[in-house]
């Protein structure tokens, strides 16, 4: 008895835990470490991380630290830019899994579109000046999902 209770138990948090996972990932795009058979970049921290983003972006939203504006499209992120102390540093996330720019497509146009617009606000509210939109292709990201750097001079 004691072991069929065991087991039954084992059934259920597997079958949860295939409904959870099936809900988080659900509106993600395939990464190459979940097709196996076609791994190239298995595993890789940059894939990774942009899983994870996805996960986190899609799914928390401005439950995630350091998240200063929020649409139902867009996240923005104030964190502190790498180099200079003298520059204000947003990042600025679609809230659609898009790994970078060449998996653009027109289902992701409202997305991409609200994220200049919410960079546009920023830029008008603060009366910024001199600023720039910056965006990394496979070669220079960190983490494997599309995202934009706001980055603004202090004068």
């Amino acid at each position: 008895m004691k072991l069929f209770k065991l087991t039954l138990i084992a059934a259920v948090a597997l079958c949860t835990g295939i409904v959870i996972g099936g809900f988080l990932f659900s509106r993600t795009i395939p990464r190459s470490f979940l097709t196996v058979h076609q791994c190239e970049d298995c595993f890789k921290t940059k894939e990774i991380a942009g899983l994870l983003a996805s996960l986190g972006i899609q799914n928390l939203g401005g439950a995630l630290p350091k998240v200063i504006y929020e649409t139902d499209k867009t996240l923005v992120f104030d964190i502190q830019y790498p180099y200079p102390p003298d520059k204000i540093h947003y990042l600025v996330a679609p809230k659609r899994d898009i790994k970078n720019v060449d998996q653009l497509t027109e289902e992701d146009r409202g997305y991409i579109d609200e994220a200049y617009i919410v960079m546009g606000k920023i830029v008008r509210d603060n009366h910024y000046a001199k600023y720039r939109v910056i965006t990394n292709g496979p070669g220079y990201q960190e983490v494997a999902y599309l995202h934009f750097h706001l980055v603004i001079d202090r004068d």
